[in-house]
């Protein structure tokens, strides 16, 4: 796809140079679309080194924040009369503690007072489940308890409403029988000199194989392929007299550092650009957490814009069309884009300052809020035979989330919800990220007191729990994975930790792939049984191999269950005392004889930002999974 960098351009990216004089056809319809990709929930700011990009000449610029991308869409969008503001999704599934903690409420209040006119579903808006969006991000219902769940009081004192705007997609069906879960196109009207109408629409895709992303895990859905799902809907709105087209799409491409320009672009969605219809005139996209500006050829060869806007509020993205007046059609040769930085050296918008000062606030307070006891400390420090009392705890609240009854929002399933019998954990992972954050360690002036943040950053990446049907020798053969050998010939360790039901025992002279007896793995008392069919809870990036243990991923019937962070919340709540329970679940035998080798344990390294700060725990899994990256051109892999 190098070819593709024959067309990147300057700023502003021009389709032609005729463009240089778009601003004065006075004869044309000017249509200004703006948008903005994967805000991500971080109203405060760009975590990290992520608050600073490179523009052209190597200029950087700091950037961030809601209440500065405010006041830049008041100056962007004064003298247009026809502006639409969008985002090609993942807006909300917050990983900033602020908004997550809220159910990421906050992120749809500040988009609500922004003036977001419609938004494409990313991967991470099925974070919960299609409900979770369609009823209560939408419409504002209530589920399941207000103000513990969800339906706060926002920054005037009024409850939660919903989104000012609706999402759409055109390729994310119902698996049962193929319809979209979403509608999949829109009409916006744009008004000539005279004060007639013109349509423009908008197509919105997510990103294929959503429902299969550990964060946003949904065996219900399922996506249809982007191109021909696009070309449909181009072909569907040309023949209701759509002239103008627009593409707004949850996948991307990496196109160089310089945020403004695009070179040697690569990834699924420069293919699609290059292969879309001719009737799409600009295609924006977002899902890769990158920065370019370019016009690439449809296949007439007629350039049309090729855009993505970064990710945690860093950049604007404006696009200006001019449509004839009388066809409606775009004039592509007076296409202009433009990437404006998201820049905090002007005054915030005071009103989205508010709502940013307002949940660090209820942030805070809900951060110390008390939800239960401890009666000793849980920590992640482990025995010869990988067992610790951090783990053990993981791997019961994971048997607890694998037997919760079913919940009528939690409608992205398929299967039945049949109860967990057992549950494993990667305690310390083969590869990617551990669900298991830090350490619970007994706070005695409080007298063991735990907090809805204690239990908040102990567990979880933004991942539900999974319930799934597994056999018997699929089980023992996770069990087997956990050692491995180096190229070095060293021993590695990766130990699952599994729930109080289970006991088993490993040789720790036995060679790799021999190491753990079917007969000497007890769940419920019973040897376990290599032909049987049990019902397995883990999290989702486990039975998805993410982390390392590929026979667990040939499972069936699976039901998600809640997400990671709330559910370990609401774990902690119903329990109310948390009591570290003895090791012994695991025993190492032979481990004292002089051949043994347990195997040597490491830790996920901590994942950082160029500046030394941690990458967002959600982020850091995502990128660190074990899975193929998309990009050829080296590329980090979407989020």
């Amino acid at each position: 796809m190098g070819a593709a960098a024959t067309y990147a351009l300057g700023v502003p990216a021009r389709a032609t140079a005729a463009g240089r004089d778009a601003a004065t056809a006075a004869e044309y319809v000017d249509v200004q679309l703006l948008n903005i990709a994967d805000l991500h929930g971080f109203l405060q700011g760009a975590p990290g080194s992520n608050s600073v990009i490179v523009g052209n000449g190597g200029h950087r610029y700091t950037v961030g924040g809601v209440a500065h991308m405010a006041a830049h869409l008041e100056r962007l969008r004064d003298g247009h009369a026809n502006s639409f503001f969008f985002t090609p999704g993942d807006a909300f599934s917050g990983w900033e503690f602020d908004a997550a903690a809220f159910a990421d409420e906050p992120t749809i209040e500040a988009l609500n007072r922004m003036g977001l006119d419609f938004a494409t579903a990313g991967n991470h808006e099925f974070d919960k489940s299609p409900a979770m969006l369609r009823r209560h991000m939408e419409q504002g219902i209530v589920f399941p308890v207000e103000g513990r769940d969800t339906s706060f009081p926002d920054s005037s004192g009024r409850r939660f409403h919903g989104a000012d705007f609706r999402y759409y997609s055109a390729n994310l069906t119902w698996a049962r029988d193929g319809r979209t879960v979403l509608p999949a196109y829109h009409v916006e009207q744009v008004r000539t000199a005279d004060g007639r109408e013109l349509p423009i629409g908008f197509i919105h895709l997510t990103a294929l194989g959503s429902e299969r992303f550990p964060g946003s895990y949904q065996p219900g859905l399922a996506t249809l392929d982007e191109v021909a799902t696009a070309d449909r809907y181009a072909a569907l709105l040309k023949g209701r007299g759509v002239g103008a087209i627009v593409l707004s799409v949850h996948d991307g491409a990496v196109a160089g550092a310089d945020f403004n320009s695009g070179v040697d672009p690569s990834g699924p969605a420069l293919d699609l650009a290059l292969r879309v219809s001719r009737d799409i005139d600009a295609i924006v996209t977002g899902h890769w957490h990158t920065r370019f500006n370019m016009m690439l050829p449809d296949p007439d060869g007629v350039l049309r814009p090729f855009v993505e806007a970064g990710c945690y509020g860093q950049v604007i993205n404006e696009i200006n069309l001019r449509l004839d007046p009388l066809t409606g059609r775009v004039i592509r040769e007076l296409t202009v884009s433009t990437n404006h930085p998201n820049t905090r050296d002007i005054a915030p918008h005071p009103g989205l300052q508010e709502v940013v000062t307002y949940w660090a606030g209820q942030a805070a307070e809900r951060d110390r809020t008390r939800i239960g006891r401890q009666s000793g400390s849980f920590l992640r420090a482990r025995n010869t035979a990988g067992e610790s009392t951090m783990g053990n705890l993981a791997a019961d609240w994971a048997l607890w989330a694998g037997s919760r009854p079913g919940d009528p929002e939690n409608d992205g399933n398929v299967h039945p919800n049949v109860p967990a019998e057992l549950a494993v954990i990667a305690a310390a992972p083969r590869v990617g990220q551990a669900v298991v954050a830090g350490d619970l360690v007994l706070d005695q002036e409080s007298g063991g007191g735990v907090t809805f943040g204690d239990a908040w950053r102990a567990i979880g990446f933004g991942d539900p729990i999974v319930s799934v049907w597994v056999s018997g020798q699929r089980i023992h053969d996770a069990l087997e994975e956990q050692w491995t050998t180096t190229e070095s010939g060293e021993l590695r360790f990766a130990p699952l930790a599994v729930s109080r039901n289970v006991r088993y025992s490993f040789d720790a002279r036995g060679p790799v792939g021999d190491r753990v007896r079917p007969e000497e793995v007890f769940i419920d008392g019973k040897p376990l049984d290599p032909g049987r069919g049990y019902r397995l809870a883990a999290p989702s990036y486990t039975l998805l191999a993410s982390d390392g243990y590929p026979s667990l991923s040939e499972f069936q019937e699976p039901y998600r269950h809640q997400r990671d962070f709330e559910s370990f919340v609401a774990y902690v709540r119903e329990t109310a005392v948390l009591t570290p329970q003895p090791t012994g679940r695991v025993t190492a035998v032979n481990a004292s004889d002089a051949a043994a080798d347990v195997g040597a344990v490491v830790d996920p390294p901590l994942l950082l930002l160029p500046d030394g700060t941690p990458l967002p725990r959600p982020e850091a899994a995502i990128i660190s999974a074990d899975r193929p990256r998309q990009s050829g051109a080296g590329g980090r892999a979407p989020c």
